[in-house]
């Protein structure tokens, strides 16, 4: 298994690929600009580069996360602002090397009709991918929430990927909180829950998984991180389960845990690679 770590750009792209080789990991995830603003960034062309060459010489993947403004089902005086900062994403995590960007699913912005949320996500997505000609893909990740919000099963990230004119430039990635917190994947239910992925070619276009335990009960709704092996309410027979399935064997497991109870990433990683490895 592939436990790898989400790590700081302080000291630029070079440095949280160092960072991450530091950890032991064999993959990372990053921002690739200020996770609270969709601000398009003028990045340092040269470090980027050094980044891909180092990532390339030492056989280490990398994925972005998209800022947290990024919103698939923006307001029509924002949704210029969200695909330039897209765009600016990509062109940042390409030039890293890096494989995808994940984006958060859209959001429900009309109660009347919620076609017309899945309608705006698919229009914001074929206007950004149809002005990008990267290889680097945008990844989508599953919502968090009860049962029934937007953006919170397997059925509808498939059928968005589908519907889009460019299925090619989207791959998935999964959080394990946000399943269990909505109630998708309860701890228990792996084999269903894969069966139906595998059905649904999910597995065929999944890219990363956001390896997080859950501060709160099953469909919760609520998006609190826990670590994997304390504080949480998923257990470790749960988490056998997931981590002994055939379709996920490839797929990097990225940490965004908590630090509070004084749990470094690199103590956690250590821990799983202990574990499971």
């Amino acid at each position: 298994m592939k436990f790898v770590c989400h790590v700081s750009i302080k000291n630029g792209y070079l440095g949280a690929a160092k960072l991450a080789k530091k950890y032991n990991c064999q993959a990372f995830q990053y921002f690739p600009k200020n996770p609270r603003s969709l601000t398009v960034k003028d990045y340092d062309k040269a470090d980027a580069a050094l980044c891909k060459k180092y990532c390339k010489e030492n056989g280490m993947i990398s994925i972005s996360h998209s800022p947290y403004p990024t919103n698939l089902t923006p307001t029509f005086d924002k949704k210029q602002n969200v695909v330039d900062s897209l765009l600016n994403d990509l062109d940042i995590s390409e030039a890293c090397g890096s494989i995808g960007v994940v984006v958060h699913f859209g959001k429900d912005k009309d109660d009347d009709n919620p076609l017309n949320s899945y309608k705006l996500m698919i229009e914001t997505l074929n206007q950004t991918l149809e002005a990008w000609s990267g290889n680097c893909k945008v990844l989508i990740e599953n919502n968090v929430g009860i049962p029934g919000v937007m953006g919170t099963t397997i059925e509808e990230v498939t059928q968005v990927r589908k519907l889009v004119d460019y299925p090619d430039k989207i791959g998935f990635c999964f959080d394990t909180c946000h399943a269990f917190a909505s109630g998708i994947w309860t701890g228990d239910n792996w084999d269903d829950f894969a069966d139906k992925a595998n059905e649904l070619e999910y597995f065929d276009h999944l890219v990363a998984i956001h390896f997080n335990n859950s501060k709160y009960e099953v469909g919760s709704g609520k998006d609190r991180h826990a670590n994997i092996f304390y504080n949480g309410k998923i257990k470790e027979d749960q988490w056998n389960k997931l981590l002994s399935s055939p379709f996920i064997k490839e797929i990097p497991f990225i940490l965004e845990t908590p630090d509070d109870l004084g749990i470094t990433q690199q103590d956690e990683i250590k821990q799983l690679q202990e574990k499971w490895q």
